[in-house]
C-alpha cells in the first residue's frame, strides 16, 4: 500500500495535520499496519517537497500548535492517476511458506509438521478475523478488510493441502537437485 497516495487521499477531504491523518488512516484501514507518526510526517515532508501537498497554516485546537497540510492540484492529479491504475497481478508470488517447506526438506526437517503447524496458525487467524467482522457494530471497512484477508488465508490453506499431498514428490525433486 502506498502511504504517499493514502495520505493524498485523506487530504482530499480537506486540510489536516499529521496527527489527524494518522488517526484517520488507522480508522479507515483497520487491518493494515498502523502508521507510525514518523512515517506520516516524513511522507508529508516529501509530498510538500514534490509539490503534491503544501502547508496550509497552523491549528492549535486548544492544544499544541500543529501544522496543517492540504493537497495541491498536482497532488489531486497524481492521486487520481494512481487510483485509476490497474494493479498488475504478480507473475510470481513470493511465498515464505513454500520457502520454509523447501528449507525444511533441504535441512532434513519435517515439512509435514511445519505445514500442519502453519495450517493451525492460519485457522486461528481466520477465527480472529471472523470474530472481528461479525462483531456487533463492525463497520464496512473492517468487514471488507477482514474478508480480503480471509480469502488470502483460505488460498494459502488450499495451497498447503495441495503441497502436503505432494510432499513425497517435492522431497524427491529437492533431494535430486
Amino acid at each position: 500500500m502506498s502511504t504517499r497516495h493514502i495520505l493524498l487521499g485523506l487530504l482530499a477531504t480537506g486540510p489536516s495535520h499529521g496527527y489527524d491523518l494518522k488517526r484517520r488512516h488507522d480508522e479507515r484501514f483497520p487491518q493494515a499496519r498502523p502508521l507510525a507518526y514518523g512515517q506520516v510526517y516524513t511522507t508529508l515532508q516529501r509530498l510538500v517537497r514534490d509539490g503534491l501537498a503544501e502547508i496550509d497554516g497552523t491549528d492549535s485546537d486548544g492544544g499544541p500548535e500543529r501544522t496543517m497540510y492540504r493537497s495541491t492540484d498536482d497532488g489531486t492529479r497524481e492521486l487520481a492517476e494512481w487510483a485509476g491504475e490497474i494493479a498488475p497481478p504478480a507473475p510470481f508470488v513470493t511465498n515464505e511458506i513454500f520457502a520454509k517447506v523447501v528449507a525444511s526438506i533441504l535441512s532434513g526437517g519435517d515439512p509435514e509438521a511445519y505445514l500442519h503447524a502453519q495450517r493451525a496458525a492460519h485457522m486461528a487467524r481466520m477465527r480472529e478475523l471472523t470474530t472481528l467482522k461479525t462483531a456487533p457494530g463492525a463497520d464496512l471497512a473492517t468487514v471488507l478488510s477482514a474478508d480480503y484477508a480471509l480469502n488470502h488465508l483460505d488460498a494459502d490453506l488450499r495451497w498447503m493441502t495441495t503441497t502436503a499431498a505432494r510432499l513425497i514428490t517435492l522431497t524427491a525433486e529437492v533431494d535430486a537437485a
